[in-house]
């Protein structure tokens, strides 16, 4: 039996977590166990009592609870987790809502019954796609640059339902520790020859004022970092011939 990890990270999310694991709780995916992991990266609100809370009140099996004293980023709190990782397959599972829990065994459904090892999500194959236009506009940059370097003809790279084989993921040695675990992660799997199956989500974008995190600087590290790994990827293939 296929097990999946679901790793979420979790900074200053006191006012969602709890859904999210609700949610996550009340999944049915035939034939599939499942590990949840929470890591709290340093939150300065209730997130971590409101994660305990959860376990309890929704009677969560297989949840693992995880903590960094401070903030050290998303790219981090996923390397945390992936020491506690016992499923085959990881996701990782935003907890701020943007992505609806919900949407998990349709990229499960695509695993277990297409020839396909990696599943992304993709907000811009729904037709109800939503967001900030500069943010829809440098994420349409990003997935392009990736395209370009790794002649790939992917449509949301930067999406985070990432559904991905756990031998994989710790093979690809992830350094990031922020929001940049995006483009180091695509760009990696791309080099290495395997094909990312893309399927349509929904996705709900929250504003700024309720806690959205991400920031102009964060699409240039990651412009950065797909060049960066583009050519480190390069370099060990070239290494390994």
């Amino acid at each position: 039996m296929n097990k999946l990890s679901i790793i979420i990270p979790v900074l200053n999310e006191e006012k969602t977590v709890e859904t999210v694991l609700k949610k996550i709780n009340e999944l049915v995916i035939p034939e599939w166990e499942r590990q949840i992991i929470v890591v709290d990266d340093g939150s300065q609100d209730s997130s971590k009592a409101r994660v305990q809370n959860a376990k309890f009140q929704f009677k969560i099996q297989n949840l693992i609870i995880l903590a960094h004293d401070t903030s050290q980023g998303k790219g981090a709190a996923i390397k945390t987790a992936l020491g506690s990782v016992t499923g085959n397959y990881v996701i990782i599972q935003d907890a701020d809502l943007e992505y609806d829990p919900r949407e998990i065994p349709a990229l499960i459904k695509e695993i277990s019954d297409a020839n396909c090892s990696v599943v992304y999500g993709s907000r811009n194959l729904h037709p109800d796609r939503r967001g900030y236009l500069h943010y829809v506009l440098g994420a349409a940059f990003l997935t392009w640059f990736v395209n370009a370097l790794c002649h790939s003809r992917l449509t949301d790279a930067y999406t985070g339902y990432k559904l991905i084989p756990t031998a994989l993921l710790r093979s690809i040695n992830l350094v990031s520790r922020g929001f940049e675990f995006e483009a180091e992660v695509t760009v990696k799997i791309l080099k290495k020859g395997i094909k990312i199956k893309e399927i349509p989500i929904r996705y709900h974008p929250r504003k700024f004022s309720e806690g959205k995190k991400i920031k102009f600087t964060d699409g240039i590290r990651g412009l950065a970092s797909i060049i960066k790994f583009y050519f480190v990827s390069l370099l060990a293939h070239m290494r390994e011939k």
